[in-house]
């Protein structure tokens, strides 16, 4: 049985006046182009299909929202760092983003995927500065991690801890080998319902 049976696909926004209604608790999850931001997300809510992979960088072009149970939804935001996207398409989810993360009274968290190969690029540092703003808990995940050796898998890890020192929980993820699928699920659900991660 799914861990979320009811998880639909509520909207896609193109603009901030498409965003749902502001009540309830929603957490975001955002990642640069090809980081797996995708296979995270239906990982974590146990659904292959429900956030679409795509071999094209940018394929997310809107801020979409799924309704995990009533009230809680997770929210899919554009991936960046997209090369081919033209500019002005990327201006536009710039200004997207910023209208999103300061109008969203029901956003409880933030989840930023990153390549375990490649964390902590300028980009990466760009969406995490965003977060802070709203002084919103930051989770990263390291996805990929089953593409590196242990050694170099945990050496990455304590050194990205080290980097967010205090501004983010940080943990080793891949969704091809399930690794630390249930430790972002209950960072996922303990955000959505107000609960102390301690």
């Amino acid at each position: 049985m799914s861990l979320f049976p009811h998880v639909k696909f509520l909207l896609g926004a193109h603009q901030p006046k498409q965003f749902p209604t502001d009540d309830g608790a929603e957490v975001a999850i955002a990642g640069r182009s090809n980081a797996g931001k995708s296979s995270a997300i239906n990982a974590m809510i146990a659904r292959q299909n429900l956030a679409r992979s795509s071999k094209t960088p940018g394929r997310t072009q809107q801020i979409n929202f799924f309704e995990l149970v009533p009230g809680q939804r997770l929210v899919d935001l554009p991936g960046y760092g997209f090369a081919k996207v033209p500019v002005n398409v990327r201006r536009h989810w710039g200004e997207l983003l910023l209208s999103y993360f300061g109008q969203r009274q029901s956003l409880k968290g933030v989840i930023v995927v990153m390549d375990a190969r490649h964390p902590l690029t300028n980009i990466d540092s760009e969406m995490i500065e965003l977060a802070a703003t709203r002084l919103l808990p930051l989770h990263v995940l390291l996805t990929k991690s089953d593409k590196l050796s242990r050694s170099v898998a945990l050496k990455t890890l304590a050194e990205v801890r080290k980097a967010l020192a205090g501004g983010a929980t940080v943990q080793l993820f891949s969704a091809t080998a399930k690794t630390g699928v249930d430790e972002a699920r209950d960072v996922l659900k303990t955000w959505l319902t107000n609960r102390s991660l301690a």
